[in-house]
Protein backbone atom coordinates (compact mmCIF):
# COMPACT_ATOMS: atom_id res chain seq x y z
CA UNK A 1 0.00 0.00 0.00
CA UNK A 2 1.14 3.14 -0.92
CA UNK A 3 1.97 5.28 2.30
CA UNK A 4 4.55 8.13 1.42
CA UNK A 5 3.29 10.31 -0.52
CA UNK A 6 -0.02 12.04 1.52
CA UNK A 7 0.52 13.70 4.47
CA UNK A 8 1.33 11.71 7.75
CA UNK A 9 -2.12 11.04 9.31
CA UNK A 10 -3.28 12.27 12.82
CA UNK A 11 -2.89 10.18 16.15
CA UNK A 12 -6.02 9.23 16.91
CA UNK A 13 -7.45 10.70 20.07
CA UNK A 14 -8.47 8.72 23.35
CA UNK A 15 -6.78 6.01 24.88
CA UNK A 16 -4.31 3.87 22.79
CA UNK A 17 -5.93 0.94 20.63
CA UNK A 18 -5.38 -0.43 17.34
CA UNK A 19 -6.60 2.16 14.41
CA UNK A 20 -6.76 2.04 10.99
CA UNK A 21 -7.54 5.62 8.90
CA UNK A 22 -7.75 6.19 5.16
CA UNK A 23 -6.95 8.96 3.21
CA UNK A 24 -9.70 10.53 1.44
CA UNK A 25 -8.28 12.89 -1.21
CA UNK A 26 -11.53 14.42 -2.45
CA UNK A 27 -11.52 16.79 1.31
CA UNK A 28 -7.45 16.20 2.11
CA UNK A 29 -9.07 14.33 5.30
CA UNK A 30 -7.91 11.21 6.99
CA UNK A 31 -10.83 9.42 8.22
CA UNK A 32 -10.95 6.44 11.06
CA UNK A 33 -12.31 3.11 8.65
CA UNK A 34 -11.70 0.47 11.56
CA UNK A 35 -10.33 0.23 15.04
CA UNK A 36 -10.22 -2.37 17.73
CA UNK A 37 -8.57 -3.12 20.76
CA UNK A 38 -6.95 -6.23 19.22
CA UNK A 39 -4.28 -5.65 16.02
CA UNK A 40 -6.16 -8.57 13.82
CA UNK A 41 -9.40 -7.29 13.32
CA UNK A 42 -8.28 -4.09 11.90
CA UNK A 43 -5.94 -5.58 9.78
CA UNK A 44 -8.35 -7.78 8.34
CA UNK A 45 -10.69 -4.75 7.89
CA UNK A 46 -7.58 -2.98 6.26
CA UNK A 47 -6.91 -6.13 3.66
CA UNK A 48 -10.96 -5.95 3.25
CA UNK A 49 -11.02 -2.82 2.34
CA UNK A 50 -7.77 -2.57 -0.28
CA UNK A 51 -9.10 -5.66 -1.72
CA UNK A 52 -12.24 -3.37 -2.21
CA UNK A 53 -10.73 -0.18 -3.60
CA UNK A 54 -8.19 -1.65 -5.82
CA UNK A 55 -11.49 -3.71 -7.83
CA UNK A 56 -12.55 -0.28 -7.87
CA UNK A 57 -9.25 0.96 -9.81
CA UNK A 58 -8.29 3.12 -7.09
CA UNK A 59 -5.30 3.90 -4.65
CA UNK A 60 -5.82 3.17 -0.95
CA UNK A 61 -3.92 4.55 1.31
CA UNK A 62 -3.88 4.09 5.40
CA UNK A 63 -2.24 4.60 8.80
CA UNK A 64 -1.97 2.11 10.92
CA UNK A 65 -1.96 3.02 14.78
CA UNK A 66 -1.58 1.15 17.87
CA UNK A 67 -0.78 0.76 21.41
CA UNK A 68 3.61 0.48 22.41
CA UNK A 69 4.79 0.95 26.08
CA UNK A 70 0.99 2.42 26.96
CA UNK A 71 1.27 5.23 24.22
CA UNK A 72 0.27 6.00 20.47
CA UNK A 73 2.29 4.08 17.97
CA UNK A 74 2.13 4.50 14.07
CA UNK A 75 3.04 1.01 12.50
CA UNK A 76 4.21 0.31 9.33
CA UNK A 77 1.79 -0.82 6.80
CA UNK A 78 2.26 -3.73 3.92
CA UNK A 79 0.31 -5.44 1.57
CA UNK A 80 1.10 -8.55 2.75
CA UNK A 81 -0.21 -7.63 6.91
CA UNK A 82 -3.25 -6.00 5.57
CA UNK A 83 -4.33 -8.45 3.68
CA UNK A 84 -3.75 -11.26 6.00
CA UNK A 85 -4.06 -11.25 10.27
CA UNK A 86 -1.75 -12.02 12.33
CA UNK A 87 -1.87 -15.58 13.95
CA UNK A 88 -2.42 -15.21 17.36
CA UNK A 89 -0.04 -16.39 19.77
CA UNK A 90 0.01 -19.60 21.66
CA UNK A 91 -0.36 -17.35 24.89
CA UNK A 92 -3.76 -18.51 26.87
CA UNK A 93 -4.82 -15.09 27.92
CA UNK A 94 -4.87 -14.45 24.01
CA UNK A 95 -8.67 -14.83 22.17
CA UNK A 96 -8.73 -17.15 18.75
CA UNK A 97 -8.50 -14.97 15.88
CA UNK A 98 -12.65 -15.66 15.41
CA UNK A 99 -12.85 -14.23 18.71
CA UNK A 100 -10.99 -11.36 18.13
CA UNK A 101 -12.56 -10.87 14.85
CA UNK A 102 -16.09 -10.67 16.39
CA UNK A 103 -15.56 -8.99 19.30
CA UNK A 104 -13.89 -6.55 17.04
CA UNK A 105 -17.13 -6.47 14.88
CA UNK A 106 -18.92 -5.98 17.88
CA UNK A 107 -17.24 -3.06 18.54
CA UNK A 108 -16.95 -1.32 15.63
CA UNK A 109 -20.93 -1.58 15.20
CA UNK A 110 -21.28 0.02 19.08
CA UNK A 111 -18.78 2.98 18.11
CA UNK A 112 -20.75 3.39 14.70
CA UNK A 113 -24.18 3.80 16.93
CA UNK A 114 -22.41 6.28 19.18
CA UNK A 115 -20.87 7.83 16.37
CA UNK A 116 -24.10 8.26 14.17
CA UNK A 117 -26.12 9.14 17.71
CA UNK A 118 -23.56 12.44 17.90
CA UNK A 119 -20.82 11.04 20.56
CA UNK A 120 -17.24 10.97 18.81
CA UNK A 121 -14.88 12.03 22.11
CA UNK A 122 -15.13 9.22 24.69
CA UNK A 123 -13.34 9.01 27.59
CA UNK A 124 -11.19 6.16 28.82
CA UNK A 125 -14.72 4.98 31.24
CA UNK A 126 -16.59 5.08 27.49
CA UNK A 127 -14.50 2.89 26.13
CA UNK A 128 -14.46 0.60 28.90
CA UNK A 129 -18.41 0.50 28.73
CA UNK A 130 -18.29 -0.29 25.06
CA UNK A 131 -15.58 -3.31 25.75
CA UNK A 132 -17.96 -4.51 28.76
CA UNK A 133 -21.07 -4.79 26.41
CA UNK A 134 -19.07 -6.18 23.32
CA UNK A 135 -17.68 -8.58 25.88
CA UNK A 136 -21.34 -9.46 27.09
CA UNK A 137 -23.61 -9.19 24.37
CA UNK A 138 -24.02 -11.50 21.14
CA UNK A 139 -23.48 -9.44 17.60
CA UNK A 140 -27.61 -9.80 16.87
CA UNK A 141 -28.23 -7.77 20.39
CA UNK A 142 -25.47 -5.19 19.96
CA UNK A 143 -26.67 -4.32 16.42
CA UNK A 144 -30.24 -4.07 17.86
CA UNK A 145 -28.28 -0.98 20.60
CA UNK A 146 -26.35 0.06 17.78
CA UNK A 147 -30.04 0.15 15.72
CA UNK A 148 -31.44 2.31 18.99
CA UNK A 149 -28.13 5.10 19.03
CA UNK A 150 -29.24 5.94 15.60
CA UNK A 151 -32.78 5.71 15.51
CA UNK A 152 -32.27 8.37 18.83
CA UNK A 153 -30.73 11.03 17.07
CA UNK A 154 -33.03 11.05 14.12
Amino acid sequence: METTTRPASPQPTGAPRWVAQFHRPSSASWEVCAESPHRAPVEYALGEMAHTVRARGSDLVVSLWGPKDGAWQRFDVSTANAATPEPPSAGPEEPSTLTERMSGRRQQVLLAGLSKAGLYDLAPDDHAAVQALVEQLDETTVRKVAQWLTAGRA
